[in-house]
């Protein structure tokens, strides 16, 4: 039997003049996506996005596919038939078999969006619903909390039988509202935060700091490995790796220890935005939650966000560590997180952090080292991925 995916727009049907800009981004990203899986013909009628499943296509695998791309509000799995009463009454016997076996109760609803359709919608969903009230005597009609509700449409060329609607990943494309560059470390936090801005329609570059030999090379796979289930949601992503460890050494040689977090991060912030502006990044994003860490507290915040002149996005700055970890097993990076291999945020780690930093003591810090240089010297010997 033949197959279509219907998916609703969401937050783009909202949108003025510039929302055809919006639609094109999202069936672009969704023929991309789907192109892994199997052949579609994806496009789109009045708001509804049709992606016509093959029949000799693994329908479940370009559901699949679907759930995780953003600016799909919900998705309805559904049967191709004839507009005929005949026609749609096999459908629904043959296509939800298995749900009305399960079922003890249901009930029709018909939308009809072929106005030219003789019978009212009502009719056509007390015809299918008597019929098989009459088929299936275990069915009892209900109205108003049935386990199973047949779902009609009836469109301008086909009619489509399914059993309601399902949750799409929500938001809005990815890219439609810009590129940024996110700091992507191997903890639980940043993976969370560049998803959570993905889904507001940001295409990611991700940016991740490697203190070789302070740091493993299996530490950095488990960060690349990280990137890779990220473009599951955010499609296909650069990785950019940053040598970071001799700007580490120049601190810890040349700066008070409680001091080295600080200066560390305000030189990832610089390297990160550098790095923004050659990719065309119009801002950065950081998986800082208020008050997690010393370094994440708001002076501290304030002291490192100095240094940058593009906006810093901080999706997760007011949520507890639980429901970030709600979010990462939801996306599937928690169990790659938590493997127990170090980032350069734990080198060098001083036991007496502080955390009401000011910022003439942090420049006063900054003035032993040559700024610039190890800038651009980390700039230049930056390592470039392509994930997805």
């Amino acid at each position: 039997m033949k197959e279509v995916l219907l998916l609703k727009c969401g937050e783009i049907v909202l949108k003025g003049l510039n929302r055809k800009k919006f639609e094109d981004r999202l069936l672009g990203n969704l023929r991309r996506r789907i192109r892994a899986v199997a052949p579609c013909q994806v496009e789109i009628h009045q708001s509804v996005i049709y992606v016509w499943i093959p029949e000799d296509a693994d329908g479940d695998a370009v559901t699949e596919a679907v759930r995780r791309v953003f600016g799909v509000a919900t998705i309805c799995r559904a049967a191709v038939c004839e507009k005929t009463l005949e026609s749609m009454q096999a459908a629904a016997e043959d296509y939800l078999a298995d749900r009305i076996a399960d079922a003890r109760s249901f009930k029709v609803e018909t939308k009809r969006g072929d106005k030219k359709f003789p019978m009212t919608s009502i009719q056509v969903s007390q015809h299918i619903g008597g019929e098989l009230a009459d088929k299936y005597k275990h069915l009892q009609p209900d109205m108003h909390t049935p386990e199973l509700t047949v779902h009609l449409e009836i469109r301008t060329e086909h009619a489509f039988v399914h059993a309601g609607p399902e949750p799409g990943a929500g938001g809005m494309p990815v890219g439609a509202n810009g590129r940024a560059a996110f700091l992507l470390s191997g903890g639980i936090d940043s993976p969370v935060a560049g998803y959570m801005m993905a889904k507001r329609g940001l295409e990611l570059v991700g940016v991740h700091f490697f203190s070789y030999p302070y740091t493993s090379e299996r530490a950095k796979e488990k960060v690349v490995e990280l990137g890779q289930i990220l473009t599951r949601y955010t499609g296909r992503m650069p990785l950019l790796i940053v040598p970071f460890t001799k700007i580490q050494e120049e601190i810890r040689d040349k700066c008070h220890e409680e001091l080295f977090t600080l200066v560390m991060r305000r030189f990832m912030m610089r390297i990160a935005e550098r790095l923004a502006v050659q990719y065309e990044c119009g801002a950065l994003i950081t998986g800082e939650s208020l008050g997690q860490v010393a370094s994440q507290t708001m002076p501290a915040m304030a002291v490192t966000g100095a240094v940058c002149e593009l906006p810093v996005f901080r999706p997760v700055i007011g949520m507890d560590k639980e429901e970030i970890v709600r979010i990462a097993r939801k996306i599937d990076t928690f169990e790659t997180s938590i493997l127990p291999y170090e980032d350069c945020c734990t080198v060098f780690t001083p036991k007496h952090p502080n955390t009401r930093p000011k910022l003439p003591k942090i420049l006063e810090a900054e003035s032993r080292l040559d700024v610039e240089t190890l800038v651009g010297e980390a700039v230049a010997g930056t390592e470039r991925i392509v994930l997805g």
